[in-house]
């Protein structure tokens, strides 16, 4: 008998034309500077209590969310969601939400998996052509040897109309070196000797193997030179969003955006 479920379906799939009932014009909702002094805050306990940082950045990432839809009822994919902080989420929203995962230590690292959880590669959804209302990804491109192959999966999950939530930690940005930051400046060998000598065991995140750098310029031309989905918003994580023109400034945005944020529709 196979574990895996049935490839997801939609009951009453919508028209293409169909808009999100309920929604919001961006930035309608408290996106100042308090909220950005609250992630950083959670931010800082990433490594001694993630349990909290990660409850709380999923509560924000969903809140980000709700400006561009109302969420309930909606067919959510969680790709590399990890034990499913996100899902969560969007459960307590009244979305559907599928919770795919190819790391079972990950998916486990809270002690049981959220109900539906699967096991399952990124680049191989287990879900028909364009099944989800959002396809939604936090952090994990800079975690893929791929991304544009996991993109392109994303964008083949989520039906047109339909939205699709990428973030990543830039390369340059003062957290791209994960937690070998701030010294991944200095060369990844360097840093992971550093990190290695300071702590005595290796890090989780090893350059070339489970890290990889990724970059806010790149990303943006390659969704802009795409047909089949429009940028709706781009912006730095967790600043307010009027900081988001430093997104179009080149160079500066490769340091300063820190974790960038893409809302895609699907328009083909």
């Amino acid at each position: 008998m196979s574990l895996l479920p049935p490839p997801l379906r939609r009951s009453d799939p919508p028209a293409e034309s169909e808009p999100y009932p309920g929604a919001v014009a961006p930035g309608r909702r408290s996106r100042g500077v308090a909220r950005s002094v609250r992630l950083f805050r959670l931010y800082r306990k990433e490594q001694t209590d993630p349990e909290s940082f990660y409850a709380g950045l999923a509560e924000d990432t969903v809140s980000q969310l709700e400006d561009y839809g109302n969420l309930n009822g909606r067919t959510v994919v969680d790709v590399g969601g990890g034990p499913g902080h996100f899902t969560e989420a969007l459960r307590v929203r009244g979305a559907r939400c599928y919770l795919f995962e190819p790391d079972s230590a990950e998916m486990l690292s809270r002690g049981e998996a959220p109900s539906g959880a699967v096991i399952a590669d990124g680049y191989w959804l287990p879900v028909r052509d364009g099944g989800a209302d959002i396809c939604l990804s936090s952090n994990v491109l800079e975690h893929v040897r791929d991304p544009l192959g996991l993109i392109d999966e994303m964008v083949r999950a989520t039906r047109p109309g339909g939205l699709i939530y990428l973030s990543f930690t830039n390369w340059y940005s003062p957290h791209g070196g994960h937690e070998m930051a701030p010294w991944h400046y200095l060369g990844f060998r360097f840093a992971e000797r550093r990190y290695t000598k300071r702590t005595g065991r290796a890090p989780k995140n090893r350059f070339g193997i489970t890290l990889f750098p990724v970059h806010v310029g790149g990303v943006l031309r390659l969704m802009r030179s795409r047909q089949d989905v429009r940028i709706v918003d781009a912006l730095p994580r967790y600043y307010p969003r009027w900081c988001k023109v430093i997104v179009r400034i080149p160079v500066l945005r490769e340091i300063a955006t820190w974790n960038l944020v893409l809302i895609l529709r699907r328009i083909e």
